[in-house]
């Protein structure tokens, strides 16, 4: 973490509250010309440059970007970092994908050499993409976690992630027990929430490959732990509901399930979320959980339509995932876009600036993490990622003929990918630089500006 206090120049956007309760006009600020201040980590001053500018010392560094756009980091708030190695496989539903890609592939991961190769790929992706925080599975290997941890460690990232919890209905060779589950998780929430900025979430892969005594131990683990986060599936798959239904006969719905156990609370984040009642949704917003909408993933399975205006109505929390390896890219830009074709099928609408606040501050909310992360407030940490404008050709010259902060913004979310984020910053250090060579950096000090 750099001391030095440092500026960024560039137009700037981000978003200060979700679009559907304060309507568009009041859910971002934007800046044209626009100033971001570092310091400690932290974020010290942000607003217009000339007004920024006089209130900083003469000797500040100012670091000014050309044709460019400064947000905050995109948070994922579901991601499998053991499914890198077997993103985009080819032709199956969920429980069939399960089997015959996932559960081979996380069988690796008892190797930390291999898992820790693999964290790595990971973590670079990520910054590649302009992720600064994800919400991320392990596998049921505690050496899985551990890797992980320590490599978002090194990094400063503030990252959330927990060890697979699956004593049933899966491969031999990566099933625990209820206790040893319960102690691995034990140890390494003990070992690794929050230390530095890295946080634990209690892991159970979904309701079927957890028996009921293992849905016990999570419940008793969140008791036990009541800051940790609880991570699993829910209503991804309609023969994934049926197959819920067949296994727990005394449960009303999918989600009676995991609320019969005490799962549902602050900080519980359900990835999916696809085929929900009404009562379901209720039962979300009251328990202050939250959905992960994951278009990408969806859409390669063929798993349905995510519908977020009903998530709206009954104000459930929702935050954007990727879910690599069913996700199809590590990209929030691409994620957005495919969300926007997701409520298109819908015949509903995802304005681009719900889709900036789903990536951004609605996954802060999600995670409950708003009040560190999600937007550029002073006092935020520092995580924000530089996007180009004129990343390719074709974007270069489709910005020609956007007219608005919001066609320029839909713009980046239709044709962007990890080819538009110019440069990654984690708590005030640049961990991403596409290094054009051609466009170097303007750093002078701000009495020249």
């Amino acid at each position: 973490m750099t001391t030095q206090r440092t500026a960024y120049r560039s137009a700037i956007l981000h978003s200060i509250d979700d679009p559907h309760e304060v309507g568009l006009e009041n859910s971002f600020e934007f800046f044209e010309d626009g100033v971001l201040v570092v310091e400690n980590g932290h974020i010290i001053d942000l607003g217009p440059a000339e007004a920024v500018l006089a209130r900083q010392p003469d000797s500040l560094a100012v670091t000014e970007y050309q044709h460019k756009l400064i947000t905050a980091g995109f948070i994922d708030t579901h991601i499998h970092y053991p499914q890198t190695g077997m993103i985009a496989s080819y032709g199956e539903q969920l429980l069939d994908w399960l089997e015959n890609y996932t559960f081979p592939e996380e069988l690796k991961f008892k190797n930390p050499v291999y898992a820790r190769q693999v964290a790595n790929i990971f973590l670079n992706e990520l910054a590649s993409n302009g992720t600064t925080t994800a919400l991320v599975f392990g596998t049921v290997h505690k050496e899985s976690v551990d890797v992980f941890f320590e490599e978002a460690q090194k990094r400063q990232l503030r990252m959330i992630a927990g060890k697979v919890l699956m004593d049933r209905n899966a491969p031999d060779y990566l099933t625990d027990t209820p206790e040893s589950g319960y102690q691995d998780s034990k140890a390494l929430i003990e070992k690794w929430h929050k230390t530095d900025r890295l946080l634990y979430a209690v892991t159970p892969r979904f309701a079927p490959t957890s028996t009921d005594e293992q849905l016990a131990t999570v419940g008793q683990l969140l008791e036990e732990y009541p800051d940790v986060y609880m991570h699993t599936h829910l209503s991804e798959n309609k023969k994934e509901i049926d197959w819920v239904l067949e296994l727990f006969p005394d449960r009303d719905t999918y989600l009676d399930v995991y609320d019969h156990y005490k799962l549902l609370k602050k900080r519980a984040v359900f990835a999916h979320g696809i085929h929900l009642t009404d009562c379901e949704c209720q039962r979300l917003a009251e328990s202050g959980s939250a959905i992960s909408f994951c278009p990408t993933s969806n859409l390669f399975l063929g798993s349905g339509l995510f519908n977020l205006p009903k998530m709206e109505h009954h104000g459930v929390r929702v935050g954007m995932g990727t879910d690599v390896g069913a996700g199809t890219s590590f990209s929030l830009l691409q994620t957005m876009s495919e969300g926007y074709k997701v409520l298109q099928l819908q015949q509903q609408k995802l304005h681009p600036f719900k889709s900036l606040y789903l990536a951004t501050l609605g996954g802060a909310k999600a995670l409950y993490l708003d009040d560190k992360i999600g937007n550029l407030e002073p006092g935020k940490e520092a995580d924000f990622v530089v996007l180009d404008l004129h990343a390719t050709p074709l974007m270069s010259f489709r910005m020609q003929q956007a007219k608005t902060l919001e066609e320029q913004l839909f713009v980046l979310m239709s044709l962007g990918d990890d080819r538009t984020v110019s440069k990654t910053f984690v708590y005030g250090e640049k961990a991403y630089d596409v290094e054009a060579p051609t466009e170097p950096e303007m750093v002078t000090k701000k009495k020249a500006s």
